[in-house]
């Protein structure tokens, strides 16, 4: 693993090769070693204070759902006042620590995660159902975030100093980044450790103290990177952890006259419902609530006569099923040129046929879905994707002490069909067909997302065309529609995927800071 420091240019932390026999039996060691610690009792971090409550999350593997990853305390409104007040009064210290300091907390963490990267993979692996690659990836960009992050706000404090302001004789005028206050950060589930991380970070680095609610079906992950900042020397109150129901302790929160921002990734109706709810003014409020969200994507490619069709197919299987669909940027709909679509179609059945799924921690291909809920709500879009179009992969539940769900595909599904315009965040991907590229095109765009998208052409004017009228905010040419890269690719999207937020990107911190203009008469 590459060790990266402080003074060096940013760059992207590797994936590792689990091709490599060696690779795969140190993540089998750190599974084994995780496993050891399994279904312990966590508790609450407020300050300084560690509260272990009767009420508790039941974390559990999502491919064995007879293992118990950990109960996790439950936070009540109490607790997240209790919560609320720490973190305003450390606010008033963490704020005036030097840019430096703050970022050299991150550099720390950041090393140590690398260090014991398996050991935090391993733990996705099991409570959240990834197979290596992805919860190695997941922790490689949780690292990025935390090297990326610290870098900015370094960058950011050196412009405070030297802002390029016009000159005006007799006076001295400056423009500076400022904290905004306490923040409420509400990570999601799939990627519980990169965005966890990434969510929290920038908020931290950025002068800011924050209230972690994790999502209740990854806490322990998330408590191990609290953790991790506790073992770094983070001081008490900057970084509270408060899982709890997003009904009970979420909606408090939100509508908290205090609650200064909120940094939420999660489903577009939650992220709708924080929107209404931080908009009213609580009493006691003197501000505009800020808010920060990423709210999914009913994501897809597009595919004309010219493209590398294999290549094509490739991409679209990939994006479709990484992470068995658990993805706001998966590819979960396609749009073929009629001229190739049968060429194309049969190429994805056919991919899509070799997909093995089966345990975690085995490291099949394909894994489960989260939970109950959402392993239901799945089954159900197949049923009616029975009636939308014709099934050529998939179609039900596949084996396993677990939520498992066969990949599925259908073809010839029209543009307005549920299962083309609904996210339903599984592995179940829908195939149309369009008359001619630009028709394509207008397929893709015909949804109230815009996250992600992908066209595959050869023709560069084409291509130049698609790049201006594909409407999404991260879209790529020839690949896949997922794996964002940190600093390569700021993510964030349109519509109804959220404020277009760019995650990794040179001006995310600035959403956690604002501008103070200074001018002092010579």
């Amino acid at each position: 693993m590459s060790i990266l420091t402080k003074n060096e240019t940013f760059r992207n932390e590797p994936f590792v090769n689990f091709a490599l026999e060696e690779n795969k039996q140190a993540m089998e060691a750190a599974i084994a070693k995780v496993k050891a610690r399994l279904g312990r009792e966590l508790p609450l971090h407020i300050g300084a204070e560690k509260i272990f409550t009767d009420a508790k999350i039941k974390s559990i593997n999502p491919g064995n759902v007879d293992e118990v990853i950990g109960y996790v305390s439950k936070a009540d409104q109490s607790l997240a006042e209790q919560a609320m007040q720490k973190a305003l009064a450390t606010f008033e210290t963490w704020k005036k620590v030097p840019a430096a300091e703050r970022a050299e907390y991150l550099f720390k963490a950041a090393a140590i995660m690398r260090e014991r990267k398996h050991e935090f993979s391993a733990m996705m692996v099991l409570e959240a159902g990834k197979n290596y690659a992805e919860a190695d990836a997941d922790t490689a960009e949780a690292i990025d975030f935390m090297e990326f992050y610290a870098r900015e706000m370094l960058r950011l404090a050196a412009i405070n100093e030297h802002q390029p302001l016009t000159p005006v004789a007799g006076e001295d005028n400056k423009l500076t980044y400022i904290p905004l206050g306490v923040g409420i950060v509400i990570p999601p589930w799939n990627f519980p450790l990169a965005i966890c991380v990434g969510m929290s970070t920038a908020a931290i680095v950025s002068g800011n103290t924050i209230l972690l609610k994790p999502a209740s079906t990854t806490p322990v992950i998330a408590h191990m990177f609290v953790e991790l900042m506790e073992e770094v020397g983070l001081p008490a109150g900057v970084l509270n952890f408060v899982p709890g129901s997003g009904a009970e302790v979420g909606d408090y929160l939100t509508t908290h006259p205090k609650t200064r921002f909120v940094s939420f990734t999660g489903s577009k109706e939650i992220g709708l419902r924080i929107s209404r709810l931080a908009a009213d003014t609580a009493p006691g409020q003197i501000w505009i609530k800020r808010l920060v969200a990423e709210m999914g994507g009913k994501d897809g490619i597009v595919v004309d006569e010219t493209a590398d069709l294999v290549a094509a197919a490739q991409a679209i299987v990939a994006s479709a099923f990484g992470f068995q669909g658990q993805k706001c940027s998966a590819g979960s709909r396609a749009f073929i040129v009629e001229s190739v679509y049968d060429e194309v179609v049969e190429k994805v059945a056919a991919l899509t046929k070799q997909i093995e799924s089966g345990l975690p921690e085995q490291n099949f291909a394909a894994g489960p879905v989260i939970d109950q809920g959402s392993y239901d709500k799945i089954l159900g879009y197949i049923e009616i994707g029975k009636s939308e179009g014709r099934l050529i992969a998939g179609g039900g539940k596949a084996e396993g002490n677990g939520y498992y769900i066969q990949p599925t595909v259908f073809a010839d599904v029209d543009g307005k069909a549920r299962i083309m315009q609904e996210e339903i965040f599984g592995p179940v991907l829908a195939l149309g067909k369009a008359k001619d590229w630009r028709e394509a095109i207008d397929l893709y765009n015909d949804t109230e997302f815009g996250l992600t998208g992908a066209f595959f052409s050869k023709d560069e004017s084409r291509i130049e065309e698609a790049l201006q009228t594909m409407h999404c905010g991260n879209l790529y040419v020839n690949r896949k529609c997922t794996g964002a890269l940190v600093g390569a690719h700021p993510f964030g999207g349109f519509n109804m995927s959220g404020t277009d937020s760019k995650a990794g990107g040179y001006d995310y911190l600035l959403l956690f800071t604002q501008a103070k203009m200074t001018s002092r008469k010579l």
